[in-house]
C-alpha cells in the first residue's frame, strides 16, 4: 500500500502532536516526584482513561477482531471478570499502595518480607518489561510495514524514537495525557471502520447481526474441523471452558491490579485514594466496551467479507494466513485516503499507549527500588532524575534494538528464550502479594523458598511444552493454567513454610489487612 497525501498527514499531525505533548510537560519535570507520579495530583477520570489506554495494546487493535473473524468471542470471556477484579483490589489492594509517599509496586514487598524481596519483584519487572516493550515494538511494525510498504526496520525506528522521545522528556505526566489522547484515538479508528463497513453492506448493521447469528459468531465457540461448537461450563484442568476461562481471568486481572508497576504507579499518581478508586471504575467501565467493540468490528469483517469475497480473507480463515491481518487488509484496500492515515494513527496509539507506560514504569522502577535504594542512596534529587532519563532512554534502546533484531531473526530462538526467562522469574507474584496482604505468615525467607518452588515448577512445565521430558513426567494438564498453579505453589509454599518451618521474625504493624 503506497499511502496518499493526506494519510501522510494525518500519520505526521498524529506523529507531531504527541511528541508536542511530551516536550510541553517537560517544563515541569524537575524533581523526581512530578516525573514519575505528576506530583500525585491526577483527578480520577484522567487515571482511569489512561489505563485504559495501558491495558488495550496492539492486542486490542488486532488480536481481537481477528479472534472474531475467524472463530467467535471467546478471547472477550476472561474480560468479564475485570468487575470483581476491580472491586477486590479497589477496597483490599489499593489502601497498602495509598498509604505515606509509595512510588513502586515493589516498596511493598520490603515492607512485609524485605529488601531482597524487593529487589526480586523489581529485577522480574525490569525483565518482562523490556521483552514486552520489544515484541509490541515489533508486532507494530508488521503492521505499519503491511499498511505503509516501508521496511520493518524503518516502522521499527519511525515508532521506537518518537515513544522514546516524549516519555524521556515528559516523564508521567507525558505519558497519561498521551495515552488519553491514544484511547480516543483508538475508539475512533474502531469507528471508523465500522461505519465503512456498515455503509458498503446492502443490510447495514441488520445484516452483520443476522448473517453473525447464521454462523454463530456472537458466541463463546470453539472453533473444531470447520465447525463452531459451543464451550461447556465444567470445571476441568485439562482442557479449556467458560468456567475456567473466568476464573484465569479473575487471576489475571489480580495480578494486573496488584503487582504491576505501569498499574501501581497510577494509584500513586492519583490526588486521593478516593480518585484512584474513581479512576478504577472508569477504566472497568470503559475498557469492557472497547473490548467488546473490536470484537464486534471483527465479526463485522467476517460479514463484510462473506458479502464481498476476496482471496486473503479466506486463507486467513482457512488457517492459510495469520487472522490477525485482518484489519489492515481492512484498512489497505477499503479505506478512503484520509480515513485510512487515521485509522493507521490508530494502530500506532494501541502500541504506544503500552510502550511509553513501559518504559516510564522501568525507570521509575529502576530509580526507586534499585538505585536510590541500594547503589547511590544518598545523592540530591537532581542526581536521580539525570539517572532516571538516562535509564529511560537505555530501555528505548534496548526496545527498538530487541525489535529490530527479531525482525530480522532467521530463528526465534532468542524470542523463545526471553518468554521462558519472563515465565521463570514473574510466576507467582500475585500468590506472594496475597501472602502479604491476607496473612501474618511468611518472611523473606520463606517468600524466598515459595518463588524457588515456583521457578521449578515453571520451568517443568516448559520442558513439558517443549516435549523435552518423557510422557511420565509431563504435566498432565492445559498449559493455559500454568499461572494459576504457580500461584497456589507460591501463596501454599510460603504459608506452610513460615507456619511450620521458619517463624516471621519482621513486624507487620500496618502492612496487613490484619494489622492496619
Amino acid at each position: 500500500m503506497s499511502l496518499h497525501p493526506l494519510d501522510i498527514a494525518a500519520l505526521a499531525a498524529y506523529l507531531l502532536l504527541i511528541t508536542g505533548i511530551g516536550f510541553y510537560f517537560s517544563r515541569k519535570n524537575t524533581n523526581t516526584e512530578e516525573y514519575f507520579v505528576g506530583g500525585r495530583s491526577f483527578s480520577g477520570w484522567v487515571i482511569g482513561l489512561s489505563l485504559v489506554g495501558t491495558s488495550i495494546s496492539s492486542i486490542t487493535f488486532l488480536a481481537y477482531p481477528g479472534d472474531a473473524f475467524k472463530t467467535s468471542w471467546i478471547r472477550f470471556v476472561p474480560n468479564l471478570m475485570l468487575p470483581i477484579a476491580i472491586l477486590f483490589a479497589a477496597y483490599f489492594f489499593l489502601p497498602f499502595f495509598r498509604r505515606g509517599k509509595i512510588t513502586s509496586a515493589y516498596e511493598y514487598l520490603e515492607d512485609r518480607f524485605g529488601p531482597s524481596i524487593r529487589v526480586y519483584g523489581a529485577v522480574a519487572f525490569i525483565i518482562a518489561q523490556i521483552v514486552r516493550v520489544s515484541m509490541i515494538l515489533f508486532l507494530l511494525s508488521l503492521v505499519i510495514q503491511e499498511l505503509t510498504g516501508l521496511s520493518a526496520t524503518t516502522c521499527i525506528l519511525i515508532g521506537g524514537i518518537v515513544v522514546a522521545v516524549y516519555t524521556i522528556v515528559g516523564g508521567i505526566d507525558a505519558v497519561i495525557w498521551t495515552d488519553v489522547m491514544q484511547t480516543i484515538v483508538l475508539v475512533l479508528g474502531g469507528i471508523l471502520c465500522l461505519w465503512v463497513i456498515v455503509d458498503a453492506l446492502p443490510g447495514g448493521l441488520g445484516q452483520i447481526f443476522e448473517v453473525s447469528d447464521q454462523f454463530n459468531k456472537l458466541s463463546f465457540s470453539v472453533l473444531e474441523n470447520g465447525n463452531l461448537n459451543a464451550m461447556g461450563w465444567e470445571i476441568r484442568f485439562d482442557e479449556k471452558t467458560i468456567t475456567m476461562m473466568l476464573f484465569m481471568g479473575l487471576i489475571a486481572w489480580l495480578t494486573e491490579y496488584s503487582s504491576n508497576q505501569n498499574t501501581v504507579q497510577r494509584y500513586c499518581a492519583s490526588k486521593s485514594t478516593r480518585e484512584a478508586r474513581k479512576a478504577m471504575f472508569i477504566a472497568v467501565i470503559s475498557s469492557l466496551p472497547i473490548w467488546a467493540f473490536y470484537m464486534f468490528l471483527g465479526t463485522a469483517l467476517f460479514v463484510f467479507f462473506q458479502q464481498f469475497p476476496a482471496t486473503a480473507p479466506q486463507e486467513m480463515l482457512d488457517g492459510t494466513r495469520a487472522a490477525e491481518q485482518i484489519l489492515p487488509y481492512f484498512i489497505s484496500n477499503h479505506l478512503p485516503a484520509g480515513v485510512a492515515g487515521l485509522v493507521i494513527a490508530s494502530a500506532l496509539a494501541a502500541a504506544m499507549s503500552s510502550l511509553d507506560s513501559s518504559i516510564n514504569a522501568i525507570s521509575t522502577v529502576s530509580v526507586v527500588d534499585i538505585y536510590r535504594r541500594h547503589i547511590k542512596p544518598n545523592e540530591d534529587d537532581r542526581h536521580y532524575l539525570k539517572a532516571a532519563w538516562i535509564i529511560a532512554a537505555i530501555s528505548a534502546l534496548l526496545m527498538i534494538g530487541g525489535a529490530i533484531y527479531l525482525a530480522n531473526a532467521e530463528t526465534k530462538t532468542l524470542q523463545d528464550t526471553a518468554t521462558v526467562l519472563t515465565s521463570i522469574l514473574g510466576g507467582g507474584l500475585l500468590g506472594l502479594y496475597l501472602i502479604g496482604f491476607f496473612t501474618q505468615q511468611g518472611d523473606a525467607r520463606a517468600a524466598w523458598v515459595g518463588l524457588v518452588s515456583t521457578m521449578i515448577f515453571t520451568g517443568w512445565t516448559i520442558l513439558s511444552k517443549k516435549g523435552l521430558l518423557p510422557e511420565s513426567i509431563s504435566v498432565p494438564f492445559d498449559l493455559y493454567y500454568t499461572g494459576f498453579v504457580g500461584n497456589v505453589i507460591m501463596f501454599i509454599m510460603t504459608y506452610f513454610v513460615a507456619r511450620f518451618a521458619l517463624k516471621n521474625q519482621k513486624d507487620l504493624s500496618g502492612v496487613t489487612v490484619w494489622t492496619k
